[in-house]
């Protein structure tokens, strides 16, 4: 969000006896402007933490809105304010002077926070349609996430580009409605290794539309 503005200095031209001569190195001066008033109320709509809403929602929430594509320096995450509603998060939020996305800022706060998955408690009550089981599973992804290795450029950032694992897909099943449960609890995976997150969704998809043209 960092506004970087490069100017040159004003440069004479050369006399006729100097035209062969060496350019001298051109200055460059950068400067960066604070984020507006406007910017500010609209991050903090879009990225705040809403009163009762589960972590991993408001993260998923976050990351639908953009939050890896905002590149924000310390002081620039210091003027949101409380994002996160709780102190120890919005510290870690505002941690460090180089630019980050403000999506790493927000894993790497949590994961500060709570250092332990086990830490983040995440109950959710059975999903009545499939968008709500695909909802699910991909908040199931965002834990998958913070407690992946951040620093490591291997492990994906991204929530649908996470392996969807069978303790993940168990949990999809256990709070699935029981009209589906059985069939997405035989489902398997080709080679025996998960699909991605985006790649089960699709699967989902697929299966209720299936189901529904059965049904024509």
């Amino acid at each position: 969000m960092s506004a970087r503005l490069e100017r040159e200095d004003e440069r004479a031209g050369p006399s006729q006896g100097e035209e062969e001569e060496e350019e001298e190195p051109v200055n460059e001066t950068e400067t960066t402007r604070s984020l507006s008033l406007s910017e500010l109320q609209d991050m903090r709509k879009d990225f705040s933490h809403r009163p009762g809403e589960h972590i991993a929602t408001w993260l998923l929430r976050c990351w639908d809105s953009g939050a890896n594509s905002l590149e924000l320096e310390g002081k620039e995450a210091k003027q949101l304010g409380s994002l996160s509603r709780e102190g120890g998060i919005d510290k870690v939020i505002g941690k460090g002077a180089p630019a980050l996305s403000l999506w790493r800022r927000l894993l790497s706060a949590i994961r500060e926070r709570y250092p332990f998955k086990e830490d983040v408690v995440y109950r959710s009550g059975k999903w009545t349609t499939m968008e709500k089981g695909i909802q699910y599973l991909r908040e199931l992804a965002v834990l998958e996430v913070i407690y992946g290795d951040l620093n490591d450029v291997r492990s994906p950032i991204d929530p649908d580009e996470v392996q969807c694992t069978r303790p993940m897909w168990r949990k999809l099943v256990r709070n699935a409605p029981p009209s589906c449960a059985n069939s997405l609890a035989i489902l398997t995976w080709k080679g025996g290794e998960g699909p991605t997150v985006n790649e089960a969704a699709s699967n989902l998809q697929e299966y209720e539309e299936s189901i529904s043209s059965s049904l024509v």
